[in-house]
């Protein structure tokens, strides 16, 4: 039994991509299973797309070459959030919206918050109600 992984990737899709069904692919043809965070299409209509893909090394590997072929810029570093700890007050406001507990208290004794990317799933909820802008969108 060949191993699964999972990948969290950022993609970028020019005007002419947009409505090609790509993800549709992704799951049909390299047996992966997608899980999107976030998808956005601009006034401009390019298209930027949150998502983790499961599946096969190999399966991924030839689902991203395919993806390729399309003009779309993939990154697998990108977040679509960011945070920003030098704008963070530790005042706490986020802690009771965050799902996941990606912003979580690293330190009992200085109640520091502190941000495990990892957890995170891009739900926005820490942008609503961080009022000094510790947490911010890429799109």
């Amino acid at each position: 039994m060949t191993a699964t992984v999972t990948q969290r990737l950022m993609l970028w899709f020019p005007r002419c991509e947009c409505e090609k069904p790509i993800v549709y692919h992704l799951v049909k043809d390299y047996d992966l299973i997608v899980n999107v965070f976030r998808a956005k299409v601009t006034p401009d209509e390019e298209g930027y797309l949150m998502l983790d893909v499961t599946g096969t090394e190999a399966n991924i590997a030839g689902a991203l070459d395919y993806v390729r072929t399309f003009n779309v810029t993939i990154s697998a570093t990108a977040r679509g959030l960011t945070w920003h700890a030098d704008r963070c007050t530790s005042c706490g406001n986020c802690l009771t919206h965050c799902p996941t507990g990606a912003l979580h208290v690293a330190d009992r004794a200085t109640m520091a918050v502190a941000f495990d990317d990892a957890r995170c799933i891009e739900c926005l909820a820490c942008l609503r109600v961080c009022p000094f802008g510790a947490c911010a969108s890429l799109f």
